[in-house]
Formats: structure tokens, C-alpha cells, sequence
């Protein structure tokens, strides 16, 4: 190996390193990224626009418009190209380009014409995704319109570094993400030092796309508000919240065994169930679905209790929804995929 392959070796690792630092791949739909693809999709008049993050062998759609796939291959993505020179790519007729003429989705479905792609790049000059526009026609792009368009790209890239500065779901008041895996990380570590219980609950909203189509995101979001806050007023101080994403929370649960988790899981499934969220089209109803973990000592960390309590959960949600499943008393499998 020479050692300007060496170079792009070290290259490559330090820009997966950095894209890992976002904890963004394979996360849920999010209308703050949506919401710029809708834009960029409505604005500019394309077919698709996706944002695009690359790992080591795929490119993976964070959000789309236009296309049903969720990520393909990288070393078939326009995309790879962006992130290879570092630079905007505009492709404005790929079967006049040697470079995509034969390219698979070009040649047949959906049959790509125009593409282009503004890199995704952090703080410190690693590209570690695309904002990209593809059309179904050879296209070009005036000055203002890419002007708009590298624009959309930045504000991507600046929702991501406030999510990674910020330790409190800007929604719901909960923990983040990244903050609820740390804490929920230490005390682990310290239940297993000290031989104290601990428990985790992961629950998430039965049918919420339902209620969002019907009702619209700003009473999706008024739900996800006042579900935090019953449950919240059912816990101790001890315990605490974090949203891990979309309309999935988890609870951690010091000093629990998996029997009084359990119990605070149907406590909180029956003050969901009774409670009515006002709309203006007149009272909505809703229920709750949880899963229940303990760490006992054939969990080995936090992420094995985590992988627990989601096979719990997706136990309650084949169960029929609107229950409580703790993975204890079930024989459920740790090893199930969860959907």
C-alpha cells in the first residue's frame, strides 16, 4: 500500500468518526429534515431530494422525497462522488456523461437525468453526506438557484450541530438522545458496581403517523408534549426520560426491579389511556405501547438492557398494542428483530 493510500485510508476513518459523532444513522423520520426536502423538492421543481449520509458501504436517506428506497449501496451512489472530491457535483445530463452514462439508475429506473449534490460537511471539513437533487429530465441550475440550494445544504448541516451541542429535546423537554444514552451508560456501570437494581422502559405512541396524517404535526407534536407530561408526573425524581426519537421515549428506572418497572409501565399505560388531548376537531384518544427490561446479570451493558426492552416492546405492539410486555416473564428472544 503507498502512502497516498495510506492517506486515504486515514481520510476515510477519521470521516466515518466524524459522522458517528451525529448519531444520525437509522434514526426516524424527522420533520426539521423533511422539512428542507419538501422545500428544496418544491422550490427547485425536482423529482427527488434526499438527505444522504454515507458510512463504509451505504448511503442512507435520513429524508426523502420522490423515492420509496430508505438506502443503497455506495458503490453505486452519485453521492460517492460528492464525498470522494469534496465538492458540489452537478450532473446535468447523466447519459451525456462518460462517467454516469451506464449507470444502472440511469439506464433503467428510475431513469435519472439531472443530479446534483452539495456535501453535507462538518465543523471540521469532513463530508459525511449529500444534500441531492435528482430529476427525471437533463436540467440546469442558474447561479441563484445553486446559491439557494448550498444553502439548503448549511441548514441541514446546522440542525445536526445543534442536535450535538444540545443535551434536551428542543420538543418535548426530554433528555436527548445522545444525553440519555451517557446517563443511562454511567448508571449502568454504577448499578452493576454497587449490585443495585436497575430498569429500563421503552414505550412509543400507538398509531402516531395515523395521528398525524388526520390530525397534522402540530397536534402530533402537542401529543408527544403532554404524553412527557403525565409521565413524568407517575415517576420519581430519581427517574428520568429521554426521547430517543420520533415518538419513541425511555425511562430509566434506578434502584427497579423488573416487577416494580412493570407496575410503573401499567401505571403509565392506564393515565395515557384515560386522558384526552383536546383538538379542534374535538377530543383525541390515545394509547401507548411498553417494553420493560431489567439488568440482570446476563446483561452485559446498557446497550444489551436497551435491545431488551425493544423486544419487549415490539412483543407488546404483535400482542395487539395498547400493553405492557416485560421481557423477563415473556421468553422472548434477545436476539429478535425488532421491525
Amino acid at each position: 500500500m503507498t502512502n497516498g493510500d495510506d492517506d486515504a485510508v486515514a481520510r476515510e476513518r477519521e470521516r466515518l468518526a466524524a459522522l458517528y459523532r451525529y448519531d444520525v444513522l437509522d434514526t426516524p423520520p424527522e420533520e426539521a429534515f423533511d422539512r428542507i426536502t419538501r422545500l428544496t423538492k418544491r422550490v427547485l421543481q425536482m423529482a427527488i431530494v434526499t438527505v444522504t449520509f454515507i458510512d463504509s458501504h451505504r448511503q442512507w436517506f435520513k429524508s426523502r422525497q420522490g423515492i420509496a428506497l430508505t438506502e443503497a449501496l455506495r458503490d453505486t451512489a452519485f453521492c460517492s462522488e460528492v464525498i470522494k472530491h469534496d465538492e458540489i457535483l452537478i450532473v446535468e445530463d447523466a447519459l451525456s456523461d462518460p462517467r454516469f452514462a451506464t449507470h444502472p439508475a440511469v439506464v433503467g429506473e428510475p431513469h435519472l437525468r439531472f443530479y446534483c449534490g452539495v456535501p453535507l460537511k462538518t465543523r471540521d471539513g469532513h463530508a459525511i453526506g449529500t444534500l441531492c437533487a435528482i430529476d427525471l429530465k437533463p436540467r440546469h441550475l442558474e447561479p441563484d438557484e445553486m446559491s439557494l440550494f448550498a444553502d439548503l445544504g448549511h441548514l441541514v448541516m446546522d440542525e445536526l450541530e445543534l442536535r450535538l451541542v444540545a443535551s434536551v429535546d428542543s420538543l418535548t423537554g426530554t433528555l436527548s438522545r445522545r444525553t440519555l444514552r451517557r446517563e443511562a451508560a454511567r448508571d449502568f456501570l454504577h448499578a452493576r458496581r454497587q449490585k443495585q437494581e436497575l430498569s429500563c422502559i421503552v414505550f412509543d405512541v400507538d398509531h402516531f403517523k395515523r395521528i398525524n396524517d388526520t390530525y397534522g404535526h402540530v397536534i402530533g407534536d402537542y401529543v408527544l408534549q403532554e404524553l412527557v407530561s403525565i409521565c413524568q408526573r407517575n415517576l420519581r425524581a430519581t427517574d428520568y426520560i429521554g426521547r430517543i426519537g420520533g415518538e419513541e421515549f425511555m425511562i430509566m428506572l434506578p434502584q427497579t426491579n423488573d416487577k416494580a418497572a412493570f407496575e410503573v409501565a401499567e401505571r403509565l399505560r392506564g393515565a395515557i389511556e384515560q386522558a384526552e388531548f383536546k383538538t379542534r376537531s374535538g377530543p383525541l384518544k390515545v394509547t401507548v405501547s411498553f417494553g420493560v427490561a431489567n439488568s440482570d446479570k446476563s446483561v452485559a451493558d446498557i446497550d444489551a438492557l436497551l435491545r431488551r426492552a425493544d423486544v419487549a416492546l415490539y412483543g407488546a405492539k404483535r400482542a395487539g398494542r395498547n400493553r405492557a410486555v416485560n421481557f423477563a416473564t415473556q421468553n422472548l428472544d434477545p436476539g429478535l428483530r425488532v421491525a
